[in-house]
């Protein structure tokens, strides 16, 4: 079983895949770690790499190239990323959570220990260059959620109760 968790930074993707890795006990496979670990590797904050990103098409393909390529070594899986539900052509169930944008703010302001005023401007900064990359590079619209099998706002559900509704989804 394949299940993708895709959103915008901020939403709970990530500790909802988590959750549901643990519980399911299957691999988790992180865009956003794969993502992160190149920007740590060539020493560039997230900001600056999404930058460089928007001008290297290679830095996306290598990342969903990485991803598609783990989640193809895999029988089962929890493929967690921005386009996980684009990229995954297997998965038996794609999930896409969202949340209003100052709730995630708030989450990347606490996540990363900085004041919520200059995560707001990275944040917006940051989606705004994601989605021309997306578009560009892909033909994505990321604001187009049709291609997902169940969208959960995630502004009053805990991170467990959505594992728990994706686990009672895939039943």
């Amino acid at each position: 079983m394949k299940i993708t968790i895709s959103g915008p930074p901020g939403s709970g993707k990530t500790t909802v895949a988590k959750i549901l890795s643990e519980k399911l006990r299957i691999r988790l496979i992180s865009a956003g770690e794969v993502f992160r670990r190149l920007a740590f590797e060539k020493g560039m904050s997230l900001e600056d790499f999404s930058r460089f990103a928007e001008s290297n098409p290679e830095i996306d393909i290598l990342v969903d190239k990485i991803q598609r390529e783990m989640a193809e070594r895999e029988r089962d899986a929890i493929v967690e990323g921005r386009l996980s539900g684009w990229m995954i052509k297997d998965a038996d169930l794609r999930v896409y959570l969202f949340a209003d944008p100052e709730v995630r703010y708030s989450r990347i302001s606490k996540r990363e220990g900085k004041d919520v005023s200059i995560i707001r401007g990275e944040t917006k900064l940051r989606e705004e260059i994601e989605k021309r990359r997306y578009q560009k590079f892909y033909n994505i619209d990321i604001d187009d959620w049709r291609i997902y099998d169940l969208v959960i706002n995630s502004n009053r559900i805990s991170a467990e109760k959505i594992a728990e509704i994706i686990i009672a989804a895939v039943k």
